[in-house]
């Protein structure tokens, strides 16, 4: 479809505004509005542009895990939503200063290298930096 012209926003379910909130902030995301409509639904967006909507109706009995991340059985699902940055080191830097741990790494022969962060939900955040061009 020609009429496509980028993504508007991604949509994560998490259980606690405030703690979600919190985090994002740490990422340098700023609040728009929310809890608003039906689901009910938080906005948060980057300076960047990246706009983020958070469903506020996770269970919070729901397991600690992340079912499309970390059992065994592999289902169907959005895994992650990789953030572009330009600079590795000082995302790096930024994260411990923040108290955000580093989950995975990943460094390709091409020279891209990825660092994997959890929410406070565990859903995953990728810090993608593309190989030299």
């Amino acid at each position: 479809m020609k009429q496509i012209t980028g993504i508007n926003h991604v949509g994560i379910r998490v259980k606690d505004l405030e703690t979600t909130r919190a985090f994002y902030e740490k990422l340098g995301f700023n609040f728009i509005e929310g809890p608003v409509g039906p689901e009910p639904v938080a906005i948060m967006i980057h300076p960047s542009g990246v706009n983020i909507n958070f469903i506020l109706n996770a269970s919070a009995d729901a397991d600690d895990d992340n079912v499309l991340m970390d059992r065994p059985v592999k289902q169907a699902g959005y895994t992650h939503v990789a953030l572009e940055i330009t600079d590795l080191e000082a995302v790096e830097h930024q994260l411990a200063e923040r108290g955000i741990p580093i989950t995975e790494t990943v460094e390709l022969p091409t020279g891209g290298k990825f660092i994997f962060v959890r929410d406070p939900d565990r859903n995953v955040i990728e810090f993608h930096r593309p190989p030299p061009k």
